[in-house]
């Protein structure tokens, strides 16, 4: 059955008031702008086409929804008005086209001073001064009528209690946008997420939200900002002849004004601008969906009056949505570099920041679960500059029956290894390090290093090439090469593949702690692979020992004892080492330690190396340190006991100093190994 004219348009009415209320008065809306602003440019658009359908209470008569009852209402005595959208530079240039007409304009068109300011996504404010004295402040609310926001704006830090300077009107009224900066709104995130509380979807929802708290001290609490961008009334003074000298005045008397702002010629200078400001969006300190152009002249202004709900002198000017809403087609979880697996929602292809998008990010299992994520749901998807899209949210109203949660799998989805996850961790990662093709190349990468196997001539583009012709799965494949293949590679002439041949020959020789190390064992360092080595002896007692056992050696705890047993409980890892073996690496088997190593002057000190000793190399010095029983890292901190600093050291040394940390030169590192 067809639907009529009448019935969409009551039907769209319905939706647009339902998501005003959701924007407006629980700050918390359901869907995009994007999608928002199709439905009320399809009922504005009907409604032009039907005059006689349009209706006072019509959303296209209106700006926002009616204020809550928990805050009192303030009448704005000039209505703050919305602005009219241009989405393309068809739609601007008719804009233009239609100032230039009613005004006259003719040959000088092209002269028209505009003043273009960015379009901040926040919240639209009120700012009423009384003899240079804010008295009062008030959301934009439905035009006519908002809510007074005066404590919560008395909070905002750039907001002047008292204007500065002389000569500004008895009575001033100023509008602007509440904000919340890009990195204030991460760090609250951060925060409140680390302190179990709430987040806020966007920096959008963050400043209305704040601003309609009950409790001051919640707002101060927030980091909001204000940018200045007109005023309403104004009794008792005078101000300049334009729209940006305005914004100076402004800006004398301590109201903080967008720096962004400038002031172009005609058309093209507003394409210009509109071009120059969407290159620096997604650096901008602060969120934007488009820009603002404003004939500069008041003069002008008032000639061209208004409509119903717009002034005819405004447009806002629209950058491709960075949200909208598609449907998501499953969930499946990639495999990273370092074993990490990755929920990746796949999506019916949409539109959104300039591209076509049909994967989103979910991060993490626990960010799947908290945004409830499931197949056949309709999502909310961002993507802003060249940030990996994500998904923001889910339209819980238009959820299918019987879509069922995401849950972790328990197998790798590329190499069937086991996946597990630490109790205190947000990722859970595959087990099968030497033998998971999502993680060969890291593996074979950190496997051939100097401090591992020590391969030269192996290095990251040789490995990739390996890989990509799929000659190299596992470590145990670099034994087999041959000079004929390793020939065809790029780069590789003669002499090259005979050093690579006669390095691969070296490393079938090598020590414990080496090949341990090798492995990629996580948190299994250089000096741990020391203490297991001097510990265990062989490596068969070690592939074998239980957690207990395991953390009997030094510097191995429970959580480095665990990650030890899952790796050689990895049947997919000791097939890799059996091969390793069986093509001639070897090392020599030592007695195991019947009692830890004597005390030496640094034991169970942790010591940090920087800059370059005369007297031997970074490794050797790392050698000792570990045979005197100490550690050593790579990064300063609190618990360091000294830093060895040799020429040319770095900032480690500046570190030391600022915490307190003892530092060495080469003469008293030598004066200390001597000790013992």
């Amino acid at each position: 059955m067809a639907v009529t004219v009448e019935e969409r348009i009551g039907k769209l009415r319905e939706q647009i008031r339902y998501h005003n209320h959701r924007y407006h008065v629980l700050d918390d809306p359901e869907v995009p702008d994007a999608e928002y602003d199709r439905l009320v440019r399809e009922l504005r658009a009907l409604e032009d086409e039907h005059p006689s359908l349009v209706t006072p209470d019509s959303p296209t008569q209106r700006v926002g929804d009616t204020p809550v009852s928990a805050f009192g209402t303030v009448e704005h005595r000039l209505p703050m008005l919305s602005l009219d959208n241009a989405f393309g530079e068809e739609e601007l240039r008719d804009f233009h086209r239609r100032i230039v007409e009613r005004l006259d304009l003719g040959e000088s068109a092209a002269d028209l001073e505009y003043a273009a300011e960015p379009k901040l996504d926040g919240a639209a404010v009120s700012v009423m001064y009384e003899s240079g004295r804010l008295v009062r402040a008030a959301t934009r609310g439905d035009g006519t009528t908002g809510e007074d926001i005066t404590h919560n704006v008395r909070t905002i830090d750039s907001v002047p209690l008292t204007l500065r300077g002389a000569a500004y009107p008895d009575l001033l009224e100023v509008r602007g946008e509440v904000f919340m900066p890009k990195e204030g709104f991460e760090t609250y995130n951060r925060r409140a997420a680390e302190a179990g509380e709430k987040t806020f979807v966007n920096p959008r929802n963050a400043a209305a939200g704040s601003l309609r708290q009950l409790d001051p001290r919640l707002t101060a609490a927030r980091p909001l900002d204000m940018y200045v961008y007109s005023v309403g009334v104004v009794e008792g003074g005078e101000l300049p002849d334009t729209h940006s000298d305005t914004l100076l005045r402004l800006a004398e008397w301590g109201l903080k004004t967008c720096p962004d702002s400038d002031v172009v010629a005609g058309v093209e200078g507003c394409l210009g601008y509109y071009g120059r400001i969407g290159a620096r969006r997604s650096t901008l300190p602060y969120e934007i969906d488009g820009v603002v152009y404003k004939v500069n002249s008041l003069r002008l202004q008032r000639d061209l009056g208004f409509v119903s709900r717009a002034p005819r002198w405004a447009i806002a000017h629209k950058y491709p949505a960075q949200e909208e809403m598609t449907v998501v087609k499953g969930v499946e979880f990639q495999v990273g570099r370092t074993g990490a697996l990755t929920p990746v929602a796949r999506l019916d292809p949409v539109f959104v920041g300039g591209v076509t998008v049909s994967n989103a990010t979910l991060h993490n299992i626990d960010e799947l679960h908290r945004k409830d994520v499931r197949r056949g749901d309709t999502v909310i998807i961002r993507r802003a500059g060249d940030v990996i899209p994500e998904v923001v949210s889910v339209v819980k109203s238009r959820r299918p029956r019987g879509a069922r949660a995401v849950q972790l799998p328990v197998r790798c989805p590329v190499c069937d290894s086991r996946v597990v996850r630490e109790e205190d961790e947000a990722v859970a990662r595959c087990t099968g390090g030497l033998f998971c093709s999502a993680q060969r190349i890291e593996s074979l990468k950190h496997f051939v290093s100097r401090k591992a196997m020590d391969i030269d001539g192996l290095g990251a583009k040789v490995i990739e090439q390996l890989v990509t012709l799929d000659r190299v799965k596992t470590p145990a494949d670099l034994f087999s090469l041959t000079g004929e293949e390793l020939l065809e590679l790029e780069r590789m002439g003669e002499k090259s593949v005979e050093n690579l041949l006669a390095a691969v020959e070296k490393a079938r020789s090598t020590t414990l702690p080496r090949f341990l190390y090798a492995l990629g064992i996580r948190d299994v360092g250089e000096a741990t692979a020391q203490s297991l080595a001097r510990h265990f002896g062989g490596f068969d007692a070690l592939a074998n020992a239980t957690e207990e056992a395991l953390q009997a050696v030094p510097d191995v705890g429970p959580v480095v004892a665990r990650r030890i047993v899952e790796f050689f409980a990895e049947p997919h890892n000791t097939a890799v080492i059996v091969e390793l073996r069986a093509r001639g690496v070897e090392w020599p088997e030592t007695e195991p330690a019947a009692t830890p190593p004597e005390a030496g002057p640094l034991t169970g000190m942790t010591v940090v190396l920087t800059g370059t000793l005369s007297s031997m190399t970074r490794d050797e010095a790392k050698q000792k340190i570990i045979d005197m029983g100490g550690k050593v890292t790579g990064s300063v901190s609190k618990r360091t006991k000294y830093v060895v600093h040799g020429d040319k050291a770095g900032s480690k040394l500046s570190k030391a100093e600022e915490l307190g940390v003892e530092t060495l030169d080469e003469a008293a590192f030598l004066d200390l190994l001597s000790r013992s």
